[in-house]
């Protein structure tokens, strides 16, 4: 018969076995539940939405005087100056609104100036999207465009060709918009640059809810969406461009980059002008994820699915997408494009140290022009004749044209 002192040890035993048994399934459930939040965070980075939600409520509409306006919650997005679209209805209602009239930080509201109603019945919207992209149509800045099809690796893809008035270049200004957007993005530097004598391409590419879809049904972060630019710049150089310019917000900062990097026609490509652009998305992958507070090394799990062969079954991917080779900090004087960068420094969708840092190692391709206050890809929207003025100085020499006066040069040009 055992003694108490064994029976002792007997259970003791027993109790640490039980133990390592329960820690060992503890750390299989907390190694699977952390696989899942890093495989989810990583789809939630490749998988188009479908529609991006409404989820701005509108509070009321309301005339004052001989101006209509909306009050909405407070928000970062709403108590920033400028002008902004809101559309409502499923898209089917689009608006613009303008000045903030009144700010109430402790009802929590803020009213603005709706300046024109252009689709829907703004009285009778609950719900609306706030956003950068104003125009919802060339119509709507007053120039007509040609709708053409353009055959993109995928599929032909609509786009609009807008050509300028007067003095007429054979440059051509190629618009990229950013991730979840569409060719309206573009539309605020239409008459820019028009000014300077360019065509305008606004294109669609794969995924974006207008050109047709890849195989795989993924964003491959501008890893796979430059091929649809190349053919962009063969539909201009094939209809009377002999070079062009590259306009591109976000994740298009990133496509364009990647162009002028594997194209057959980065020659062609005589600048790049980008807003907010994705410089390193191993950071904004970091970024995003401190956003959505998901841990460190749960999101760096995420990255490793997006780069990896294997990650492919978690992500969707038909192939993975090679983080590294899109940071171009790390890569900066390979970038042999002359490049101006706007961003705003509070920026807290792209961070803006990237596009900072890249034009530190690379001045003498890289000019960079920091902005405030205007959030993410909407530098425009904050000050539309500083974003002009700052493009058109940078621009025009680089299209052979005669300098500007001093005195109409941005400081930040000026020597």
């Amino acid at each position: 018969m055992a003694t108490p002192r064994a029976q002792q040890r007997s259970a003791w035993f027993t109790w640490l076995l039980l133990g390592a048994a329960s820690g060992a399934t503890l750390i299989s459930l907390l190694a699977a539940g952390s696989s899942a939040l890093a495989g989810y965070f990583a789809r939630k980075v490749v998988i188009p939405e479908k529609e991006q939600p409404e989820d701005l409520e509108i509070l009321a509409v309301l005339r004052e005087g001989s101006e209509l306006q909306i009050v909405l919650p407070a928000t970062v997005e709403t108590t920033i100056d400028g002008v902004y679209g809101l559309s409502f209805n499923a898209s089917a209602g689009h608006a613009r609104i303008g000045a903030i009239r009144s700010y109430v930080p402790r009802e929590g509201t803020v009213s603005r100036v709706v300046e024109e109603v252009i689709a829907g019945d703004l009285h009778q919207a609950l719900r609306g999207k706030w956003t950068g992209s104003i125009f919802q149509s060339p119509a709507e800045i007053g120039v007509a465009a040609e709708e053409v099809l353009i055959d993109l690796p995928v599929g032909r893809a609509p786009a609009w060709l807008i050509r300028p008035t007067e003095k007429k270049l054979s440059t051509w200004a190629i618009m990229v918009h950013g991730r979840g957007a569409k060719r309206t993005e573009g539309l605020r530097a239409v008459r820019t640059a028009r000014e300077l004598g360019l065509s305008c391409l606004l294109v669609s590419y794969r995924n974006d809810g207008e050109a047709p879809a890849a195989d795989d049904g993924r964003y491959g972060l501008g890893v796979t969406e430059w091929r649809d630019i190349e053919a962009a710049i063969e539909f201009a150089l094939d209809h009377g461009a002999k070079d062009v310019v590259l306009f591109g917000y976000s994740m298009g900062g990133a496509v364009c980059l990647q162009l002028v990097d594997q194209s057959r026609h980065r020659q062609e490509v005589i600048a790049l002008v980008l807003d907010a652009p994705v410089i390193n998305w191993i950071d904004v992958l970091a970024h995003q994820a401190s956003l959505n507070r998901i841990p460190a090394a749960i999101g760096r799990y995420g990255q490793l699915m997006l780069s990896h062969p294997l990650g492919r079954r978690i992500t969707g991917l038909a192939a993975p997408v090679d983080l590294k080779s899109m940071d171009w900090v790390s890569r900066a004087v390979e970038l042999r494009t002359p490049t101006l960068i706007v961003h705003s420094k509070d920026d807290d969708f792209v961070p803006y140290g990237p596009s900072e840092e890249l034009a530190r190692r690379n001045p003498e391709m890289v000019s960079f022009v920091e902005f405030e206050k205007a959030a993410h890809t909407r530098e425009w929207n904050v000050d539309s004749e500083r974003w002009e003025s700052v493009v058109k100085t940078w621009l025009e020499p680089r299209l052979g044209h005669y300098e500007l006066p001093r005195d109409t040069v941005p400081k930040e040009f000026q020597g």
